[in-house]
């Protein structure tokens, strides 16, 4: 491994392999901890913004939702908080501007479930038993609507439940409708930014024409010791086949999808551009192989069969692996603290590239690297053959 070369070019190939793998496993391990920091920057809103567990429909919009089971929920170890929630799609009018939303009215336990100050952009949250919603940083942009305006209050229309059919000369008569002030703006994500407007769910109750025990899903807080599979199974039974379940994962399991098959494409795509690097040690070998070739004889015929010689030469290039490997991650480990203690890498001037030192991707990109290695020095190996060997 460490002993000179008669030949200079296999002295330079072997350090230019050497360090080819300390790049490859330094790049391998940059990009996936990379990933893992924009992963959880992506889920960072979305995670404070949804519930720990969610009842929606199996069918319709609403479920009833009665005092006995209250009670029963209530009675559940492990349930911190739930929460009332209404959702209805619906349309927002202000100065002559129009945007299509979703109203989402919450009880009095929402906070308990989501700490809406961390939500707020602007103002204050809608007090409840007055006519206040808080729209979204996206929806005031788009209607150009700021917070605390009382000259200028936002219309909310809502089909009426019924039979669908129209007064030709009054349409507005087939809409329930309200007038509100944005007492406050949130702020989550672009998607979300542009899709509902809290409120009060006594005035979402009034606005759909809906009674006290209708609700379109019911939020919970868990206790972080809580056994979440037993505690979906217990919510189940009380509801029955009526309602779906959905933990935290399941709410968002397009999101969490796309970004699981975009980190395996990553890891498959920057270990394929390592194993190229890698592969280099092969080319090594082989030419150490045909080097050593009176050397190789020499052993031959001293006793060692040659499946020993192959080990020999295997052996030396899983160590070049090791110490490439060890280097690499070193440094690709060094370069993750650096970016979270300084954000040397910025995305903004203000926004520092986002990074996660993992020791699962520390432990990843290890075994990848040494599995490519000892491939390329298995396959590197097999050309001792009786005929180097005559």
């Amino acid at each position: 491994m460490f002993s000179k070369s008669n030949k200079n070019a296999v002295n330079i190939i072997s350090r230019i392999a050497v360090i080819a793998v300390i790049i490859g496993s330094m790049a391998l391990f940059i990009v996936l901890s990379g990933f893992s920091g924009l992963k959880d920057f992506a889920l960072e809103f979305t995670n404070i913004f949804d519930s720990d567990l969610k009842v929606t429909p199996q069918t319709g919009k609403v479920i009833t939702f009665s005092e006995a089971q209250k009670e029963r929920i209530k009675n559940l170890s492990g349930v911190i908080a739930f929460s009332e929630v209404l959702e209805e799609r619906v349309f927002l009018q202000y100065q002559g501007k129009n945007h299509i939303a979703f109203i989402k009215g919450v009880d009095s336990n929402y906070d308990k479930i989501t700490p809406v100050d961390s939500l707020l952009f602007v103002g204050d949250w809608f007090e409840r038993g007055q006519d206040e919603v808080v729209a979204g940083y996206g929806i005031s942009n788009k209607l150009s609507l700021p917070a605390r305006d009382y000259g200028n209050l936002i219309e909310i229309y809502v089909p009426k439940p019924g039979t669908g059919q129209i007064n030709v000369l009054d349409p507005t008569s087939a809409f329930n409708n309200i007038k509100v002030v944005a007492s406050g703006i949130y702020e989550i994500n672009e998607e979300l930014n542009m899709k509902y407007v809290f409120s009060d769910i006594e005035l979402a109750r009034e606005l759909l024409s809906l009674d006290s025990t209708q609700v379109s899903s019911i939020e919970f807080k868990l206790d972080p010791d809580a056994e979440e599979a037993n505690l979906k199974s217990s919510i189940q039974e009380i509801f029955g086949n009526k309602v779906i379940v959905k933990n935290r994962i399941q709410q968002n399991d397009a999101l969490y999808k796309m970004l699981n098959s975009e980190n395996l494409f990553t890891y498959l795509f920057v270990s394929l551009i390592a194993a190229i690097a890698i592969f280099n040690i092969a080319g090594t070998i082989i030419m150490v192989i045909l080097e050593k070739r009176r050397n190789i004889r020499t052993l031959y015929f001293l006793g060692l069969t040659i499946k020993e010689i192959r080990r020999i030469f295997f052996y030396n290039g899983l160590l070049m692996t090791l110490i490439g490997v060890i280097v690499g991650l070193s440094l690709g480990a060094i370069a993750v603290l650096l970016q979270l203690q300084f954000g040397w890498v910025p995305i903004t001037p203000n926004l520092p590239y986002p990074v996660k030192f993992n020791l699962f991707n520390l432990a990843i990109v290890f075994f990848t690297i040494c599995l490519l290695g000892g491939i390329a020095s298995k396959i590197a190996s097999l050309r001792v053959t009786p005929k180097l060997l005559s």
